[in-house]
Order: C-alpha cells, then sequence, then structure tokens
C-alpha cells in the first residue's frame, strides 16, 4: 500500500503544537476585537470635551455643517448644569446661637465684580460656618455709583435659595451697637488675605478672630479665594449663588427681555441677533498702554492722560513703544471698532446682521466706529432700542443700566467679546453653563495682530485663517486645568455628564 496513504509521525506530532498557537492567535484576535468594539463605544459614550495643548484648543470632529449661529448640536449634548438647588434635603446648618460667627464684606468694583465677590462671600461664610451679613456694594471710583444690594438684587429670592448652604442676614446684629466701628475699626477687620486663598486658609487664620470677636469684616474681598484649592463642593455653591441665586430685580429682568424682543423683530419678522462687548473706552484704551492708529494730537493726549492716571507706570514714557509692540504681538490689546468689524466678516457674518452694542463711550467718538458702522449698519445700543422715558426709571444706578446689558448679551444668538474683564468671562461662562448651544466668540487677538500686520496676506487667506482658528473660540465644553477661572468655565465643578 502507498505509504502516503499512512500519517507522517512527524506531521502528526506537530499538531497539537500548531492547536496551540492557532488557539493563541484566536485569543488575540478576540481579545483585540473586543478591545476595538469597547474602544469604539466608550468613545461614542464620551462627553464632547475640548482639551488643550499649550495655548491650542483642539476639539472632537463633528460632522454639522458649520453655523453663524449656533455651535454644533453634538457638541451640546453631553453636559447639563448640576448646580441648582437640591430639594427635599435636610439642611446642615447649625442653630442660630451655634454659629461660629459674622462675616462682612464690602463687595468692591464694578457690577460683575461685585458679583464675584458676593459668590465669594457665600462660599468663605460656608467654609467658616458662619453668618454672612448681606454684602455692601461698595461705591466705585469710576462709575460713582451708589446702588444698594436691594436696588439691583432680588434679596429674597437669594436669602431663601441659599437657606440650605448659608445663614444669611440683611442687616449688621442689633446686639451690635457700634456699626461705625466694623467699617473703620483695624480691630474688626481681616486685611491680611492673600489673593487666591485657599480654604485652609480661612479655617487656620480667618475663622480663630471671628470666633474671638464674633463679627469681622473682610477687607479688601477681591480675588481672595481660589479656585483648584477648595473643596470641589464649594465652587458648586459658588455656581449656585451665580447661577440661580443671584437674580435682578423683575423690573431689570422685564425690561431687558424688552429690549430681546425688539432686537429679534426688528426686520419685521423673527431673526437672530449678535451682542458686541466691545471694550474701547478712553479708560481702557489708556490703561492697555498699547498703541492705536490716531493723529499726533491723539497720541499726545492719551500721552498726557496716562501720566496723569498712571504715573508710576508711564515714568518718562521713552518704554512705552516697545511695551505696546509687544503686547500687541501677545494679543494683549483691545480690538479697535474697524478690526472688528472685518473679523466678523471674514467669519461670514452679512451686512444686514443685527447687533447690539454694549459699550461705554467708545474713544476716538463717531470716526473710530466709522469702520464698524459702515460693514454693519444695524448697529444699535439699548438708548435707540429703547425709549428716554422707558429707561429714566435705570439711569439713577449705573449698575442698573449695566444689567440690561449683561442680560441682553447673556439672551443673545451670538456674543463676542473684544477684549477681557470680568463681565466678558461672567457672559461666557453662564452660556456655557445654559449648554454651550449659545455660541460666544472669544478672538485671537494674537492672530488678528499678526494678519492685519502683515501687508502681503490676501483677503482669502485671511478668511481661511479666521474661521480655522475660531472653530473653537466659540464657548464649547472645555477641560479645566490647574487656576482655571470658574466664571468662564464652569464644566468641572458644576455641571454634570447628561
Amino acid at each position: 500500500m502507498p505509504h502516503y496513504l499512512f500519517p507522517n509521525d512527524d506531521l502528526y506530532r506537530s499538531h497539537p503544537h500548531r492547536s496551540k498557537i492557532s488557539l493563541v492567535i484566536l485569543v488575540a484576535v478576540v481579545f483585540a476585537a473586543v478591545f476595538s468594539v469597547t474602544s469604539v463605544v466608550r468613545r461614542l459614550n464620551a462627553p464632547y470635551l475640548c482639551r488643550k495643548d499649550g495655548i491650542t484648543l483642539h476639539c472632537p470632529h463633528v460632522k454639522e455643517p458649520p453655523s453663524l449661529w449656533e455651535n454644533p448640536y453634538s457638541a451640546t449634548t453631553s453636559w447639563k448644569p448640576c448646580a441648582e438647588r437640591r430639594e427635599g434635603i435636610i439642611s446642615d446648618l447649625p442653630a442660630e446661637n451655634e454659629t461660629n460667627g459674622y462675616i462682612f464684606i464690602h463687595a468692591e468694583g464694578g457690577l460683575n465684580q461685585q458679583r464675584i465677590a458676593i459668590c465669594n462671600a457665600v462660599a468663605v461664610a460656608k467654609i467658616m460656618n458662619a453668618t454672612l451679613i448681606l454684602p455692601v456694594l461698595k461705591q466705585d471710583q469710576i462709575w460713582k455709583d451708589q446702588t444698594k444690594f436691594e436696588d439691583i438684587f432680588d434679596v429674597d429670592h437669594f436669602i431663601d435659595y441659599l437657606k440650605n448652604d448659608v445663614r444669611i442676614v440683611r442687616d449688621i446684629p442689633e446686639w451690635f451697637t457700634d456699626k461705625a466701628e466694623l467699617f473703620t475699626s483695624i480691630r474688626r477687620t481681616v486685611k491680611n488675605i492673600p489673593k487666591y486663598a485657599p480654604a485652609q486658609f480661612y479655617i487656620d487664620n480667618v475663622l480663630p478672630r471671628i470666633k474671638e470677636k464674633r463679627i469681622m469684616a473682610l477687607k479688601p474681598f477681591v480675588d481672595r479665594l481660589g479656585y483648584d484649592n477648595v473643596p470641589q463642593e464649594i465652587n458648586r455653591l459658588r455656581c449656585r449663588v451665580n447661577y440661580h441665586a443671584l437674580k435682578f430685580l423683575p423690573e431689570i429682568e422685564n425690561m431687558a427681555d424688552l429690549l430681546v424682543s425688539r432686537m429679534r423683530n426688528r426686520t419685521g419678522s423673527s431673526n437672530p441677533f449678535m451682542a458686541l462687548h466691545l471694550r474701547f473706552e478712553k479708560g481702557m484704551v489708556g490703561l492697555s498702554f498699547c498703541d492705536f492708529v490716531g493723529t499726533r494730537m491723539e497720541k499726545a493726549l492719551m500721552a498726557l492722560y496716562r501720566l496723569k492716571e498712571w504715573p508710576r507706570r508711564f515714568k518718562d514714557g521713552s518704554h512705552l513703544w516697545a511695551l505696546a509692540l509687544q503686547k500687541r504681538k501677545e494679543g494683549r490689546c483691545p480690538l479697535e471698532p474697524g478690526e472688528v468689524a472685518v473679523m466678523l466678516r471674514a467669519m461670514g457674518y452679512p451686512k444686514e446682521t443685527q447687533i447690539y452694542v454694549a459699550s461705554g463711550q467708545v474713544y476716538g467718538g463717531q470716526n473710530r466706529m466709522a469702520p464698524l458702522r459702515n460693514m454693519f449698519p444695524n448697529l444699535v445700543t439699548k438708548e435707540e432700542l429703547a425709549t428716554k422715558l422707558e429707561l429714566d426709571g435705570f439711569r439713577k444706578h449705573v449698575t442698573s443700566l449695566a444689567a440690561l446689558d449683561f442680560l441682553v448679551c447673556l439672551k443673545s444668538d451670538v456674543f463676542v467679546m473684544t477684549h477681557g474683564g470680568n463681565f466678558a468671562k461672567l457672559i461666557i461662562g453662564n452660556r456655557r453653563y445654559l449648554g454651550h448651544h449659545l455660541k460666544s466668540i472669544k478672538p485671537d487677538k494674537g492672530l488678528m495682530s499678526k494678519s492685519l500686520g502683515d501687508p502681503y496676506m490676501g483677503w482669502a487667506t485671511f478668511v481661511e485663517d479666521v474661521i480655522v482658528t475660531h472653530q473653537t473660540r466659540t464657548g464649547l465644553p472645555e477641560e479645566t486645568f490647574p487656576n482655571y477661572d470658574i466664571w468662564e468655565n464652569p464644566l468641572t465643578p458644576c455641571m454634570c455628564r447628561t
């Protein structure tokens, strides 16, 4: 019988070995497949989140075509607000007679700096288990405004909404008879609080003095509480104050709603609108120490203004030209109205765009505004949207007028900032908290400086650079990082995955 009809002994003996190899390969393939499927599922279920690489922001790709008026839907459904008050919980506040003491603050600056100070005051009171006396809005040296808390905010709602978190009283306790001492006496003031202090600093250094004196003022109180060095529940409480407890008076809310309605119906039918926060007042231009286009006379007058207002920084003025060039290159100068117009047109906004301008008196007046108004003639302010009679009731408090601008910008379809500051970051943070679908454009001023200073750059190249760069600068969900600013990016402590 032919030998090939019988199995080869060597080949036969190798079968078990081959079987083992095949089994290993099969297991590896199955494992890789499972891992790949798991990875895909994880990516599909992962929340939309932009991540920073240095100063560059990388965002997940979306299939939706870009829109002038809203962020991509798929980028806005991963996160929801979760700093609101929880109903039905039992308060852990001690009895009134068991409080560690009372704290009192002056909320200094303009409306938005005051707002941040109030949020921080509530958080500090919680950290020390102290009772907060309703903050006083200190007269601002620039605005010369003497608004009281109750002139701008709904006090009853503020106290009631936070009743399970912090005990808040409207006034200094009656048993403390010398109220003037609280404003003037150094014995009643804690003045050594460092900027962005951790929670532990208050427990170790401030709480003992409050327990001893029973009532103390914290002064100054601007930026006196950190972000990443306090418990997350304290940051969540700050968001609760900012987004839920601090409500403007009904008459302010109603007037703002009326202005928004008029903006949405300026064309005779429903139309979207943009809110532009134009930071180009004389004080901002002077403080920036940047150089701007202008006549010799304008530059000379600005130099005298800077010398008067900031003599230590001005010195003899010889170093300012190099400083101005460096600041502009780094994107640290306010955008001029003309630069804003060119940027918006490059983004694709047409001449017919309805724009609400929130601004003080623009430095340079109508001449400075002309390029913006020529490219976008449908510019309006609250003074043009409302009658003099309608606004007269708000003129006695400058902060009331600022509150109207705040609310209209908050409720606009697109918000555009032109320079930093508390107003812009509070608006962007609030719009993010509302769900990220509201487009909030934060210009890349470094790119604008570089592009507008290049005489060889054509319009098509400029448009491409502007569009590509600003695709991720629209208030999308963005990861937090050490020393992040909770007011501009409330994501981690104050929002939850849907």
